[in-house]
C-alpha cells in the first residue's frame, strides 16, 4: 500500500510531462505537413546538385 503513495504522484507527473511534450510539438509545427516530406523524396529535381569538380570545369570552360 505504501508503494501506491509513490506510484500515483509519479504517474500523474509522467502524464503531465507527456501532455506537455505533445502540446509543445503541436505548437511548434511538428504535425503541420505529414505527407509532404514523403512526396518530396519521390519528386525529381529539375537540376542535379553540382559538385566542386563540375563547378571547376565550368569555370575553365568560361575562361
Amino acid at each position: 500500500m505504501e508503494s501506491v503513495y509513490l506510484l500515483v504522484p509519479v504517474s500523474v507527473v509522467l502524464v503531465f510531462g507527456i501532455a506537455g511534450a505533445f502540446w509543445w510539438s503541436v505548437r511548434s509545427g511538428q504535425f503541420d505537413d505529414l505527407e509532404g516530406p514523403g512526396f518530396k523524396v519521390l519528386m525529381e529535381d529539375d537540376e542535379a546538385p553540382k559538385g566542386k569538380l563540375a563547378e571547376q570545369e565550368e569555370k575553365k570552360e568560361k575562361i
